[in-house]
């Protein structure tokens, strides 16, 4: 009645599978319980899986008390292999259970490596299953642009089905393949893609081969951020100047005159308007601000910080054409495309620009970079930078409420412009260095 099973080093009563003369449950890894568990769960009374020979993985069926089947899976015994195991052995049980337990258990397991080995994904389907499952949680937008290129990739990837990957980790080598590691946009890809596995192995039965690999040191974004370049008044009156005399050019200057003045977002243009009989002027742009996990910004009034020329700050009105426009309902933008492309709109006319190639030449040999944001950090500079008619000046958290920002959001993005007068703090300016004659 007791059994002493080498290979195994325990020994077990037959009348009883799950005898103390097993390991106890404490000296099991995890795994091992939550697999049988799983199977005990899923198959008909009598069914136990435990470690075969060679480290193999091996099914023992029981019947009124007999053991009528002892089969060995190809898969190893180890935590990876296991929910590959567990999928082999439930397609097998629901065989036998649809054959009202007549059909014999080794055709059984025939059936199920058969289903296994003629199972073809659709990835499409799952992709839009997982759209489905995200739809409360990410907006058309942000799926087109940190969603969608990926799994382009990934649809590329798995066309050709003699070279396409053959588990999760191959499969995000191709499809992430295109973008450098350490950049943030790879790792919003990278998020995307591994969600999207998790989700096709824990809600869409795929083998537990395509899990994505384990995030490693190379995935991490690079601690070396790029230094945004605050465009000075004088470089922005040039770029102005050379915009062309029309309805296009005018609306374009309408645009970065207002990003420039308000400190705004290019997606922030979409939703300026005024309020209080055209006496403010506010954004609803929703971004998430940085902070808190979920939080947004919410409507903001604008606050001003003008332009300034040789003779002092300039007043373009854009209030009051705002205001007029909004009257008498025209449009003063410029085309911005899709919601969340307003960016790369304004970095298009930009780049046509003679002398925005110009002053990027200069920026970049400053270590510095020039996009269309430089509009917006030349608010954040003189904001921090540029006293108040008193004399005295803003404190981060008025800068950083007139811009959307959450405050420690700011002062990582914008901590380099606070210090203000540094040489007058120091010895710098006082010593004098006289070179002997």
């Amino acid at each position: 009645r007791v059994i002493f099973t080498p290979h195994l080093g325990v020994k077990y009563d037959i009348r009883n599978p799950v005898s103390p003369s097993l390991p106890k449950t404490s000296d099991q890894p995890s795994w091992v319980k939550e697999f049988r568990e799983a199977v005990k769960a899923s198959t008909p009374k009598g069914w136990l899986v435990m470690q075969g020979r060679k480290e193999s993985t091996r099914v023992q069926i029981r019947k009124d008390g007999k053991k009528i089947a002892d089969i060995t899976i190809p898969y190893k015994w180890e935590r990876k292999s296991w929910p590959d195991s567990f999928l082999r052995i439930r397609a097998a049980a629901k065989a036998y259970e649809e054959s009202d337990q007549k059909l014999d258990l080794k055709t059984c397991f025939n059936i199920a490596n058969e289903v296994s080995k003629g199972y073809e994904i659709n990835w499409e389907e799952s992709i839009k299953a997982y759209r489905a499952y995200k739809k409360d949680r990410v907006k058309d937008s942000t799926w087109r642009s940190k969603y969608d290129p990926v799994f382009k990739n990934l649809i590329k990837a798995t066309k050709n089905k003699t070279k396409a990957p053959i588990n999760g980790p191959s499969l995000c080598m191709v499809a992430l393949k295109q973008w450098q590691e350490g950049t943030p946009i790879r790792r919003h890809m990278r998020l995307a893609l591994f969600g999207f596995l998790r989700f096709c192995v824990q809600e869409q039965q795929f083998e537990s081969t395509w899990l994505p690999p384990v995030v490693t040191d190379k995935d991490l974004i690079t601690t070396k951020k790029r230094i945004g370049y605050p465009l000075t008044d004088s470089q922005i009156l040039r770029l102005l100047d050379s915009f062309p005399i029309d309805e296009i050019g005018n609306k374009w200057r309408f645009a970065f005159q207002c990003i420039a003045v308000y400190g705004l977002r290019p997606e922030d243009l979409r939703t300026i308007h005024t309020r209080n009989g055209g006496q403010e002027i506010w954004t609803n742009y929703e971004k998430s601000k940085g902070g808190k996990k979920g939080e947004k910004t919410k409507a903001r009034r604008l606050y001003p910080l003008l332009v300034h020329d040789i003779d002092g700050p300039i007043n373009w009105h854009l209030k009051e054409k705002l205001a007029i426009c909004e009257k008498e309902g025209l449009n003063i933008l410029p085309p911005l495309g899709k919601e969340g492309n307003a960016g790369a709109a304004c970095k298009t006319y930009l780049s046509r620009r003679k002398v925005w190639d110009a002053i990027k030449k200069v920026v970049s040999r400053q270590g510095q970079e020039l996009t269309p944001y430089s509009f917006r950090h030349r608010y954040a500079y003189y904001g921090h930078n540029r006293s108040k008619a008193d004399g005295t000046y803003r404190s981060s958290q008025q800068i950083a409420d007139a811009m959307g920002h959450a405050l420690d959001t700011h002062l990582i993005g914008y901590s380099r412009f606070q210090t203000k007068d540094l040489a007058s703090a120091f010895d710098e300016t006082s010593l004098l260095i006289k070179v002997p004659a």
